[in-house]
Parts: C-alpha cells; sequence; structure tokens
C-alpha cells in the first residue's frame, strides 16, 4: 500500500476519533455551561458557641478551588449549583454543604457550626537506653561529684559570699519604699509643703511677694522718728 493512502487512512481514523470524543464531552460541557454561578457566603462556628472560626478551609473538591474564612469566621466565594463544599479546620470534624443543583437564587448563605473533633493520642516514654536493664546498670555505674571541687562547694566559697554581700542591690522591699518616698516628697514638693526650688528661693515664692507687699501698704519700712540710721 501507497505511504499516501496510509496517511489518507490515519488521517480519516484520527478525525472520527475526535469526533466522536467531541459528542461525548459535549453534553456534559453544556450542562455544565448551564449551571447558574452562586455566591456562597458563611460563618464557620465552633460548636453552639456561635465563636467564630479563623483560618478554616472552604473548598469545591472537584473544581479545585476555594477560599478561607477571617478572624471572625466569614467566608465568601462563587460556587455552581450542585457543587459539594467542604469545610475543613483542624481540631473539628469535617462538614460538607451540598448547593442544591436546582437553586435559583444568586446567593447562598449558611452558619456551619464545627464540632470538636479531640483526638488522644497514645503515651510515648522516651528513655535514652534501649531497655530498662540497661538503665538500670548506668544508674548504678553511676559517680557523683564529691563536695569539695563541686559547684556547690565553690559557691559557698567565704570571699565569693562577702563580694556578693557586699555588692548585693537592694531588695523588693527597699525598692519599693523608696520609689514611695520619692512620690511623697514630689508631692509635697508640687503643693508648697516640701522643700522645692520655688520654695527655697525668696524671690520665687509668690508667698514671700504677698507678704512684702502687705508690708509695703501698711508702712512698715517708713522712716519712724525715734528710729537711728547709720549713714
Amino acid at each position: 500500500m501507497p505511504d499516501f493512502l496510509r496517511f489518507r487512512r490515519f488521517s480519516l481514523f484520527f478525525a472520527v476519533a475526535l469526533l466522536g470524543v467531541l459528542l461525548l464531552t459535549a453534553p456534559s460541557a453544556q450542562a455544565q455551561g448551564n449551571r447558574r454561578v452562586i455566591q456562597f457566603t458563611g460563618i464557620v462556628a465552633s460548636g453552639d458557641s456561635l465563636l467564630g472560626v479563623p483560618g478554616a478551609t472552604i473548598y469545591v473538591p472537584k473544581a479545585g478551588r476555594g477560599t478561607s474564612s477571617n478572624a471572625y469566621g466569614y467566608f465568601s466565594m462563587a460556587v455552581l449549583a450542585g457543587d459539594s463544599v467542604v469545610i475543613r479546620s483542624l481540631g473539628y470534624t469535617n462538614q460538607t454543604i451540598q448547593i442544591p443543583a436546582d437553586f435559583q437564587r444568586q446567593s447562598y448563605s449558611v452558619i456551619i457550626q464545627m464540632q470538636e473533633d479531640a483526638t488522644m493520642l497514645g503515651e510515648v516514654r522516651v528513655f535514652p537506653y534501649t531497655t530498662e536493664r540497661d538503665f538500670k546498670r548506668a544508674f548504678l555505674a553511676l559517680q557523683l561529684p564529691t563536695e569539695r571541687g563541686s559547684a556547690a562547694a565553690a559557691n559557698l566559697n567565704e570571699q565569693l559570699m562577702r563580694r556578693i554581700f557586699n555588692t548585693q542591690p537592694m531588695g523588693a522591699v527597699a525598692n519599693f519604699r523608696q520609689t514611695m518616698d520619692r512620690q511623697q516628697y514630689d508631692y509635697n514638693a508640687r503643693q508648697g509643703m516640701g522643700p522645692s526650688r520655688y520654695s527655697n528661693n525668696p524671690l520665687l515664692n509668690p508667698f514671700s511677694w504677698l507678704q512684702l507687699i502687705q508690708q509695703v501698704k501698711k508702712g512698715e519700712f517708713k522712716k519712724k522718728d525715734n528710729d537711728d540710721y547709720d549713714y
């Protein structure tokens, strides 16, 4: 058989196969194209408390798209009528929401109450030895350091303790008393009942000026006949 006839027969077979595939996929594509787009919104809550679950994943497995809830458990995403939406969150059982295929409205809102899924892990005991027998043998062969030359003996050195005693800062009680005394001192100074740079200087003290004015009005500084002044 010539090569051009083989190529022609192969092209014809490929065209027929492609046409068959297109005819089979056309109804499903047409059906999916006719599905209504719905705005799916809701709140992912924790059980009956209605407290939002942040970070929960809301996705459509068949479409491979989804979103996550915000800090208040709210989410919003576009889905198609008939989609199956899965809601997941760590520590809760998975929830599945089925969008009705004949849903006619443009939005679908739900409150999803997640149920806690507490998983108790088995106890794990970790030992530095492969068997309990090896641990006992190592424990019995353990040699503890003597008091002489140990860290505890070094900390009880007389010279070290004397140096710590001389440089020891004030404790909590002394710091509290000093703070309270300082606050009382500042309060008395502001109220004019304690020493301050204003009360110590008579020129800056308004009460001293008031007393001076009253003395001038009373004439206490006028010259009197029986007063002797040295010039």
